[in-house]
């Protein structure tokens, strides 16, 4: 299967899924969790082909494709078929895909339910239901279609359950639907990504575009994504680098599939350098080569700011993540710091003089790098008369000038987000039922099936 060590999910989860126990992984972004329960779920599906034994709940349809996609890779020998079900795919091609008998069917909870009611998918033969990023299918409102869902498969079924939170509303479903479930934690330390260089910006709302601007002249990431808080700020954004003359295009949830394929396979492509993206539309995402990921909008928690930057540094290969904040969200960056157990390095504004120099040297490599490939010598005659005509130095120069990308003047108004603040560290006094508030499950060897408060040190963060 191409796997040589377990990552610490994995290592805690296969064992006690295959017995049949059913499981709560509380574990981040690019812990291996895929690998986690894909592994069970083939294992207990391959001698009953043509039967459809186990279902994937996921928050988006790219998470979806993901998943699916894994799935197949890791069953592809025991020829177990998983099929990815989403929203914005022609229903009637799904619908023939059902015919051919898949084991696994990967969905969001929207478009299962839209089978469940054509009676094309049933579910009173399922013996394995996994809900993947169980807290983003909560914050999308898919609460009451889990319920249902849940509902129409047998008692007898085994559930495991991914998320990188414990909210109560998450809590209580597990409790309703999970028997003796064995709980997993994985540490924010195990969790980490080494290979990201993570550094911060402090500057005024209005001064972020110009920032990013010049951070884009300066460092020329080959592939990048932009992170903006809300579909306007998405739409605003990539309108605006297009206009400074980037390769540029936004991905959200209003998107159309077809529109969101095309600028996906663009990026893939590298048609589209930059990728303006919200968080709900980048998940489950998986490009090789980004070199850089800009969070444009500081995002709302830790666990976003770790699937965020988990884009870069992928695959053994180094990536950079910046962070823009300003003065009144230093507090929320904090958070996130402690959450991961990562320092982010201060990173002056960049300047108009820098973003002009960065591009020069950029076209100095492009000089040096057609040098180095050859293939130059029917141009040679010509340079001899230039010669002739300019001293070297000056050649180059106006060379360096035709190659370097000029400084757009164009003014950019980008509409404000307000800022992101958190609120102060727990008082001794709290309202009524506040403790309940972000409980989380314990995770360690001793702790497993106990609910622990939350920490006292960490503070709540809150949109204002």
């Amino acid at each position: 299967m191409g796997f040589e060590e377990p990552t610490p999910i994995q290592a805690q989860t296969i064992a006690p899924a295959m017995a049949g126990k059913d499981l709560i992984g509380q574990a981040q972004t690019g812990t291996g969790k895929t690998a986690a329960f894909g592994i069970p779920l083939i294992e207990k599906s391959t001698n009953k082909e043509g039967q459809l034994q186990a279902i994937v709940l996921t928050p988006t349809r790219e998470l979806a494709i993901q998943v699916a996609e894994e799935l197949n890779r890791i069953g592809n020998q025991a020829g177990v078929q998983s099929l990815p079900i989403y929203g914005g795919q022609d229903i009637v091609r799904q619908i023939r895909a059902l015919k051919k008998h898949p084991q696994i069917v990967v969905a969001t909870p929207g478009r299962l339910m839209d089978h469940m009611r054509r009676k094309t998918i049933l579910l009173g033969q399922i013996n394995i239901i996994v809900l993947d990023e169980a807290d983003e299918m909560l914050n999308m409102g898919f609460l009451e279609d889990i319920e249902t869902i849940l509902q129409e498969t047998p008692d007898t079924r085994q559930t495991l359950l991914f998320s990188a939170t414990m909210p109560r509303p998450i809590q209580t479903l597990a409790q309703r639907f999970m028997k003796d479930p064995e709980l997993i934690k994985i540490q924010a330390k195990e969790v980490t990504i080494p290979l990201v260089e993570q550094q911060y910006v402090e500057m005024q709302e209005r001064q972020k575009f110009d920032v990013l601007s010049r951070l884009l002249d300066i460092q020329s990431p080959e592939r990048s994504i932009v992170f903006g808080r809300t579909k306007r700020r998405v739409d605003e954004l990539s309108e605006a680098l297009k206009k400074r003359g980037y390769s540029a295009e936004g991905i959200h949830g209003d998107l159309t599939q077809g529109k969101r394929d095309s600028v996906i396979r663009q990026f893939r492509e590298g048609t589209v350098e930059i990728l303006v993206a919200t968080d709900v539309a980048a998940r489950g995402l998986d490009i090789s080569g980004v070199t850089h990921v800009y969070n444009f909008d500081i995002p709302q928690d830790p666990e976003g700011y770790v699937h965020r930057i988990g884009r870069t540094g992928r695959a053994g290969q180094t990536g950079v993540a910046v962070t823009f904040i300003t003065p009144r969200e230093i507090d929320h960056l904090r958070t996130i710091e402690r959450s991961t157990r990562r320092k982010m390095l201060r990173m002056s504004i960049p300047t108009v003089t820098e973003a002009r120099e960065g591009q020069q040297r950029l076209a100095m490599d492009k000089l040096l790098r057609v040098v180095q490939e050859g293939r130059i010598d029917p141009y040679k005659t010509r340079a001899e008369e230039l010669l002739n005509e300019e001293d070297s130095v000056s050649l180059l120069a106006a060379a360096l000038k035709l190659l370097t990308k000029e400084t757009n003047p164009l003014t950019i108004q980008l509409t404000p987000e307000s800022p992101l603040r958190v609120r102060k560290p727990f008082q001794k006094k709290t309202q009524k039922g506040a403790g309940n508030r972000g409980r989380v499950y314990a995770g360690g060897k001793n702790n497993r099936g106990k609910f622990n408060p939350p920490p006292r040190n960490l503070p709540q963060q809150t949109l204002h």
